[in-house]
């Protein structure tokens, strides 16, 4: 695994800028390989699952350390708003979820009071100990066959819309397979033409 200094440097270049969000994932993503034995997440990019619960600067940071990506499978994410992530070692089945406790941001004010936040958030994430930062918890997390990195399976297509479903995320309605949108998921709204 790389020195925190390494990570902070990589982050600040993939994420376009360094915050104390990015110092935190670092953290977060640092100390649920640690927990899990894993030692270098390059070499060992298989094995490791990582469900984040935020989509916000933290989960860059984590997806780069834990070296987990949304096109590899390998990243899930929980629309939970919480600066969380579980780490998930598929070869032993064990999995630990990281959590920031809410007073670090107290902690960090209390560590460096003369500094403007942000900046005091930054060095103290980096300086305070995890006990200090974060909640440990071993868990379990069952991940199905078809949210496996890798995973190979039948593609069907909608009734409804014709569109391709792939992983299993088709829903069966009144006898009809269709995809989640023709199903009353949607996040969009059809329009006839472009809206300005």
């Amino acid at each position: 695994m790389k020195t925190l200094a390494e990570y902070l440097e990589l982050a600040a270049e993939a994420h376009g800028h360094l915050c104390a969000g990015q110092v935190l994932g670092v953290r977060l993503a640092m100390l649920g390989l640690k927990e899990l034995g894993i030692e270098d997440p390059v070499a060992e990019r298989k094995r490791i699952v990582t469900y984040v619960e935020i989509d916000r600067c933290v989960t860059d940071a984590v997806a780069l350390v834990a070296n987990c990506r949304l096109g590899k499978r390998a990243l899930k994410f929980r629309d939970w708003g919480k600066v969380a992530a579980t780490f998930v070692d598929l070869e032993t089945g064990r999995a630990v979820r990281i959590a920031a406790r809410e007073s670090s941001k107290q902690a960090a004010r209390e560590m460096f009071p003369e500094l403007p936040k942000e900046a005091g958030q930054q060095k103290a994430y980096a300086a305070l100990s995890g006990e200090v930062l974060f909640d440990k918890q071993w868990v379990k997390v069952a991940v199905p066959p078809e949210d496996l990195p890798g995973f190979k399976g039948p593609r069907v297509v909608c009734a409804e819309c014709g569109e391709g479903i792939n992983f299993k995320r088709e829903v069966v309605l009144g006898g009809r397979t269709v995809c989640r949108s023709c199903a009353g998921e949607k996040y969009y709204v059809p329009v006839s033409r472009a809206v300005t």
